[in-house]
């Protein structure tokens, strides 16, 4: 298992801070990254936190999973690495073309 995790469904008011400090509860947090869109800075409603140990990962998904926050029920597990040959989506030069 990974101490890193994945946190879904977050409301757009969620902060890294914020983000940081429900984390905390559970263990030390060595990071947390709501993800935002490039141009206008809003957030994804989804984020990544790096715990300290794997048993503080863990006891953050049991504590965190399904739980409500500002009225929307967030999804924490573990973090999958990205898939090999995956864009993202995106622009790409000279897709498309014949």
């Amino acid at each position: 298992m990974s101490s890193k995790l994945y946190v879904g469904n977050l409301p757009y008011s969620v902060t890294d801070d914020s983000l940081r400090s429900n984390f905390s509860e559970y263990g030390a947090v060595a990071s947390a990254k709501v993800m935002t869109d490039r141009e206008t800075g809003r957030s994804k409603g989804f984020g990544f936190v790096e715990m300290g140990t794997e048993a503080e990962a863990q006891s953050a998904i049991d504590g965190l999973n399904g739980q409500s926050v500002d009225g929307r029920s967030i999804v924490v597990n573990v973090s999958r690495p990205k898939e090999a040959g995956s864009t993202g989506g995106g622009y790409r030069s000279g897709a498309g073309r014949y």
